[in-house]
């Protein structure tokens, strides 16, 4: 899914990147407020990772404005002041969880699972759509009970296509939503990317999901297209 950082911290920002891309997470950083709060309002993110201290306004600040302008996207802050009520303070501008520096990464893609799940209301641990089956928990793929090893951006895409089945989804809302901002449009890694995924998803099985609208981009449906 679609991470925004928010970080000034270049060593840091490239490291949580990083991490994120190797546990099959697309993340957009910025270096300051003004650029994230642009971020924040013109794309949506699953969630929001957001420095306490950046050099144009408080994490606390922007973290304030986001929510008076009605962004709800979950918002971990990462701070270096771990005192319960930097905390408390961070929690009342409206942030949903807090995790003090310096971390575990581990930890800290826990807490990502734990807030993307929440900003789902009542969603389960397991995703399903016709004989498709996704643990978020374990990310662990199955059709029909056969089990497919997919590649963390394989996963990420499956992920996407079954929340927004039944739907045409453009390479534009798809590139916004499993790529990140040095996706280049005049690449075909999404095509690439959803035949490689085909192969593994639909070869095999009688009734295709993965459907190509021409010269749209995609539809993920037991019936497909049905113009």
């Amino acid at each position: 899914m679609q991470i925004l950082v928010v970080e000034d911290n270049t060593n840091m920002s490239e490291l949580i990147r990083a991490g994120l891309a190797e546990n099959g997470y697309s993340a957009d950083v910025y270096g300051n407020a003004s650029e994230g709060e642009e971020a924040a309002l013109i794309k949506t993110y699953d969630v929001i990772v957001l420095d306490r201290r950046l050099p144009d306004k408080d994490g606390l600040e922007l973290c304030r404005v986001l929510r008076q302008r009605g962004v709800k996207t979950p918002i971990l802050m990462l701070t270096a002041l771990g005192a319960t009520d930097e905390r408390v303070t961070g929690l009342n501008a409206g942030a949903d969880d807090y995790l003090p520096k310096p971390f575990a990464f581990d930890e800290l893609v826990a807490r990502l699972r734990a807030l993307m799940r929440r900003g789902e209301a009542g969603e389960a641990t397991t995703l399903r759509y016709a004989d498709v089956e996704i643990d978020l928990l374990r990310r662990a793929v199955t059709r029909a009970g056969v089990p497919i090893r997919l590649r963390n951006k394989e996963y990420e895409l499956l992920e996407f296509f079954v929340r927004r089945h039944d739907r045409v989804l453009t390479r534009t809302t798809i590139a916004e939503h499993v790529w990140d901002i040095n996706y280049e449009v005049s690449s075909n890694v999404i095509d690439v990317s959803v035949g490689a995924l085909r192969r593994k998803v639909d070869k095999g099985f009688d009734k295709p999901l993965i459907h190509t609208i021409i010269g749209v981009g995609y539809m993920f449906s037991i019936e497909g297209p049905t113009i």
